[in-house]
């Protein structure tokens, strides 16, 4: 199988979608600038011309709205927001309309199979604005999709689910994986939404991760194994629908659980899965559960802040090794550089 960067692999899933589906189109602010999302939507500009990938204005929630709109009419929108912190501007239609169009109506109106694609800053100096990750907001309204994928394989798969649902999907996608090389099927096969991926196996204890976390919790686990430290990963690929089966048969496997997110860990996603894994799996647990999250303040401009605010993996693999009650290693050397020099 060819290997693909995240962000090609983004792209050509949307390029099939296209080819199959003639009622999608693209829009949002700089999809059809040279840089073209970090290369996620040139591709589909050259093919399908400016009828069908074409830049929207900074309205967020006028564009949203429009394109509610077209999607109850038949069409398939695709929205894209260079950060995902501009989406606030657009929760008023995304959470009060899109997400309730069929409970409202009682399924009598149609449905609203639209696409929002949004991009999780980091490095560089994004700083507070322009950093934060929103998933754990928009899992909390039911009537929305959230995924988030960790790997190019589930970047195209996840594209072609979401291009096929009838739900509004939102797609958060981390700036540091683009660059992210791995394996890609070259048919279009859908990635299942709501159906976790255990992303290595292992037996003394589960991290449950999410987006970029999944990369540095599996960075950790390789170190750990030379440790002799057995860590299974789980990469949760979506966030609503939550794959709690795959989530509490690796916790029943292993008796220890670390969840590792890519926002605060107050009312998110981490805190989610810990009340699982109390309310449905707490006898098979050996340890209090832990989680990891960035530090609970606005994300900092200053590269050394920076640095410590996000956990990386050295923080995930002195975590294992504090649960497990071994005396810290140096795990220092396991981090890897991010040369992102921004700014889109």
């Amino acid at each position: 199988m060819r290997e693909l960067t995240y962000a090609a692999a983004l792209s050509e899933g949307c390029v099939q979608a296209m080819e199959r589906d003639p009622a999608i189109f693209v829009t949002g602010i700089a999809v059809d600038y040279p840089s073209g999302i970090f290369g996620t939507t040139d591709e589909a500009l050259k093919r399908f011309g400016p009828s069908r990938v074409f830049d929207a204005p900074a309205m967020e929630n006028a564009l949203t709205g429009i394109a509610i709109g077209a999607a109850v009419m038949g069409k398939r929108p695709v929205i894209v927001h260079p950060r995902n912190d501009f989406m606030f501007l657009a929760f008023d239609q995304l959470i009060n309309l899109a997400a309730k169009w069929r409970y409202m109506y009682g399924g009598r109106a149609g449905t609203v199979p639209m696409v929002v694609r949004a991009v999780i800053g980091k490095g560089w100096g994004q700083g507070a604005t322009h950093s934060q990750s929103l998933q754990a907001p928009l899992a909390h309204f039911p009537g929305l999709k959230v995924l988030m994928p960790a790997c190019p394989q589930d970047a195209k798969g996840l594209t072609l689910a979401a291009l096929q649902d009838d739900s509004p999907v939102v797609i958060l996608e981390h700036r540091s994986l683009y660059g992210l090389t791995g394996p890609v099927d070259e048919a279009p096969l859908p990635t299942p939404i709501g159906k976790a991926r255990i992303a290595r196996e292992g037996r003394d204890l589960t991290i449950v991760a999410a987006s970029a976390m999944v990369v540095e919790a599996l960075r950790a686990a390789e170190e750990l194994a030379r440790e002799g430290v057995s860590v299974e990963v789980v990469d949760v690929r979506t966030i609503r629908p939550l794959d709690t089966d795959t989530i509490l048969t690796s916790i029943r496997k292993t008796g220890r659980l670390l969840v590792t997110d890519t926002s605060w860990a107050f009312c998110g996603l981490s805190a989610e899965v810990a009340a699982v894994a109390s309310e449905k799996a707490f006898d098979a647990l050996k340890g209090p559960v832990r989680r990891l999250a960035v530090a609970d303040c606005p994300a900092p401009v200053s590269e050394p802040l920076e640095a410590a605010f996000y956990p990386r993996a050295s923080t995930i693999a002195r975590a294992v090794f504090a649960m497990l009650g071994k005396t810290s290693a140096a795990f220092d050397g396991i981090d890897a550089e991010d040369n992102f020099k921004g700014p889109y």
